[in-house]
């Protein structure tokens, strides 16, 4: 008989993700159009917004993980949600551009301790043997955050103005705040191994480069798809956030239990693999039929490259190096989602909206030749180690 998933540790952790999750997805609907409206940016200061966190949260996010592991997962979660409902509460007040940008370099202490504690909470609770079904069902907040809050952020910006997106994020992150206090701590201290030592996990960075390069394109891809919605006439920019978050909920919740069949650098290269032909569909096909298709193609891909990447990464850790392994990875979040939006934002501002898919889909497709070189090197290692 199987172990229990669905526990109320992991039901309620699930949960504060969803309150998080659904804040950073009105801020990433919102974000791009407040810098290049009422702050009059262009596509390099819409970019910077979204992906300015990143530095902060990357730079923290070490020293998170060491947290984790010596003093506990439940006082990051609750103090990295409660960080997050202020930054998004200091909003309304930031007329600039430089003091948007200040406020997400405060907001990533909140992202590098939220979400290194929540993978290392998960990776807790998690059956080993139900790992890939687990973070399948748990990265749901995230993706439906990403499909909810954007529609939320749209109405809100339609009734209130941008000032009631940021005050409804900010409840929202409160909300997870409270929630994930309803989370037990679940670090256990194993006195028969060694503390730790550094603040990176080195046996996974081989496989956390196939990660970072699914990251730098999706990062790009949502911080441009609701300015490039509107270029091509759609009446709802928030579709396309909506139909990428919902995809990748139905895939997570009907596909659950494939990344426990199919092995981790097997699936995390088609990932990249589907998350390049999505972009250059996207890109090509300047039509919103063709984004709608692209976006629908990427989000299969998006689906399953967390689940594979992850799984990928714990398997090199011991349940004391998780919040250590949960930094590492994660660290991957940070640049890709501040890389991403980035670079193709200079692309963009340069060459045009499409241009910057089609690179988002070219640093994609040199992700799954990564994954699979080692993939066979892995396997060449098994066959070597057998005879």
């Amino acid at each position: 008989m199987a172990a229990p998933l669905f526990t109320r540790g992991f039901i309620a952790l699930s949960v504060a993700e969803l309150g998080y999750f659904t804040a950073a997805g009105m801020a990433l609907f919102a974000l791009p159009l407040y810098v290049s409206g009422p702050l009059a940016g262009d596509e390099v200061a819409a970019g910077l917004a979204v992906g300015v966190f990143a530095i902060s949260a990357l730079v923290l996010r070490p020293f998170a993980g060491r947290l984790a592991d010596s003093v506990g997962r439940r006082p990051l979660l609750l103090g990295g949600a409660t960080v997050a409902a202020v930054c998004f509460a200091l909003l309304p007040v930031s007329g600039t551009l430089a003091s948007v940008l200040a406020v997400r370099l405060l907001a990533g202490l909140g992202e590098a301790a939220f979400i290194v504690a929540g993978f290392a909470t998960l990776a807790d609770l998690a059956p080993p043997e139900r790992m890939g079904e687990a973070l399948s069902y748990n990265s749901l907040g995230l993706y439906l955050g990403m499909a909810l809050g954007p529609v939320l952020a749209d109405a809100l910006v339609r009734e209130g103005g941008f000032a009631a997106v940021w005050v409804g994020a900010a409840g929202m992150a409160a909300l997870a705040a409270a929630v994930a206090s309803l989370v037990g701590e679940t670090r256990v201290a194993d006195t028969t191994l060694e503390e730790p030592h550094g603040f990176i996990h080195r046996p996974a960075l081989g496989v956390l480069l196939g990660f970072l390069a699914s990251l730098a394109a999706m990062g790009g891809f949502i911080a441009f798809v609701s300015l490039y919605a509107t270029q091509l006439g759609l009446e709802n920019a928030s579709m396309g956030l909506f139909v990428f978050g919902g995809v990748v909920v139905l895939c997570r919740t009907v596909l659950a239990r494939v990344p426990d069949r199919v092995p981790p650098l097997t699936l995390g290269a088609a990932s990249l693999g589907a998350i390049a032909v999505g972009l250059t569909l996207a890109a090509t096909v300047r039509h919103p039929a063709g984004l709608i298709l692209g976006i629908v193609v990427m989000a299969v891909g998006a689906a399953f490259s967390t689940p594979a990447f992850f799984a990928a990464t714990f398997a090199t850790a011991t349940s004391s190096e998780r919040g250590v392994a949960s930094a590492t990875a994660t660290a991957a979040i940070d640049l890709g989602l501040g890389i991403g939006p980035i670079a193709l934002g200079l692309v963009a501002s340069g060459w045009g909206i499409p241009w910057a898919f089609a690179a988002g889909g070219a640093i994609a497709a040199l992700g799954a030749v990564w994954t699979l070189a080692l993939r066979h090197r892995a396997g060449q290692r098994t066959v070597s180690s057998s005879s």
